[in-house]
């Protein structure tokens, strides 16, 4: 991403707020691991969003005045040669503004002070940051904490939330963002297309995990967008497995809801495939009612089209399919064999976070997600695709990717 997109993302969360306003976001910190380890940092993505800056701590800034104009600082942790030679290099004020286009770059310990005079002027009333919380039960992040010090330091500041705002700005994909998830789906298919060929009876799930990261790990080191999901036989009946621990027995389904990211934004695609690499009458008769399903979405998505309807076609379009089969006595008992929603938001999160639209419009980018799971004959996969919403129609980003029975079997015969 160029500067020019988080200065123009900026500017759109901006025009939002009131005159007399501060808003402050935060990169966030290291979770700590256990004892002195910590796991990897991860920058908000809000924050990544707005400024383009993955390191730890920094601080964003703005302060709009009553003519409306807006000043920004970024406050980062300072140049340090001893704390660098462990820790890696921080980033200098030049390749900070080269990232962010933001101007006024300050050391991180200068943010207390300044926020702290700014807040005495007296000429701000308001104070915006990023209260999302995808449960109530979450545990607080740095703007939940602050906003609990301004509200015992600094009482006369409104307290106001910034993410519906940016959950509307987000759900529009810009050309930039379609181009890197273009690219997270093409390096997507090469770490699907690994374990497909790789695929044999008796290989144990951290097994095709290896070769799915060994794949993405050719095309940098950004890696997965989330943890993967890799399962085989019986694990394939959790949704969200990840304990790659089972191994694949003659005749088992395996189970792979995995994405790449690229320049922050994350694919999410699924292709089950049975992994002796042939599939069997009945893993393709209920595949092939996903495929039918999934192809059904990708011909009648349009702008226009209700977002719920995506989630009901893909239920009751796939439950007929399953009746015509024979696997479904009635259509309203479908849940027996689907057991998760159809589509789901995906670009900087890998369920992104977005103001869920009423109906589709250009730029939308979402998931058509197909999963069938049948307990009794021990067969459960996904057929997940992610589909861009055009001005005409749609696209199947991930299309490129072995998808039909006899792809899936062709690539896997080698």
């Amino acid at each position: 991403m160029e500067k020019e997109f988080h200065m123009g993302n900026r500017r759109r969360l901006w025009e939002n707020l009131p005159e007399g306003s501060l808003a402050v976001l935060f990169a966030g910190e290291e979770l700590v691991k256990s004892a002195d380890a910590c796991y990897p940092f991860h920058a908000d993505r809000n924050f990544l969003y707005l400024t383009g800056i993955r390191q730890k701590q920094s601080i964003l800034l703005a302060v709009k005045d009553h003519n409306g104009q807006v000043r920004q600082t970024l406050y980062l942790l300072p140049k340090d040669a001893m704390a660098e030679r462990w820790t890696g290099r921080r980033l200098s004020a030049q390749e900070a503004q080269e990232l962010s286009g933001v101007e006024e770059i300050r050391n991180l310990d200068r943010f207390a002070p300044d926020f702290h005079a700014l807040s005495q002027t007296g000429r701000f009333r308001n104070l915006y940051l990023d209260l999302y919380r995808n449960a109530p039960a979450d545990a607080p992040r740095p703007g939940h904490r602050f906003a609990a010090t301004a509200a015992r330091d600094y009482p006369q500041l409104r307290t106001g939330d910034l993410s519906p705002f940016l959950r509307r700005l987000r759900l529009i994909k810009q050309p930039c963002e379609i181009a890197a998830l273009r690219r997270a789906e093409e390096i997507t298919g090469a770490g699907i297309l690994a374990m497909m060929r790789a695929s044999r009876t008796g290989m144990y799930e951290y097994q095709y995990k290896a070769e799915f990261d060994r794949a993405l790990g050719q095309f940098g080191p950004q890696g997965p967008g989330f943890a993967s999901i890799i399962s085989a036989g019986a694990n394939n009946f959790c949704i969200h497995y990840d304990a790659y621990t089972g191994r694949a027995e003659d005749g088992d389904m395996i189970l792979n809801d995995v994405g790449a990211q690229w320049d922050g934004l994350s694919a999410d695609v699924s292709r089950g495939f049975p992994c002796n690499g042939k599939f069997s009458p009945r893993q393709k008769l209920l595949f092939d009612c996903a495929l039918a399903t999934s192809n059904h979405l990708f011909s009648i998505i349009r702008p226009g089209m209700k977002m719920a309807d995506v989630d009901g076609t893909i239920r009751a379009y796939n439950a007929k399919l399953l009746m015509d089969a024979g696997v479904l006595d009635r259509e309203e008992n479908v849940g027996t064999y689907m057991w998760h929603g159809g589509a789901h938001h995906i670009g900087y999160d890998v369920h992104d976070v977005v103001e869920r639209p009423e109906v589709l419009a250009p730029g939308m980018a979402f998931c058509v997600d197909v999963g069938i799971y049948h307990e009794e004959w021990g067969i459960g996969f996904r057929l997940e695709d992610n589909c861009l919403v055009t001005e005409t129609g749609c696209e199947n980003l991930s299309a490129a990717i072995a998808r039909t029975p006899a792809e899936i079997e062709a690539v896997m015969a080698g």
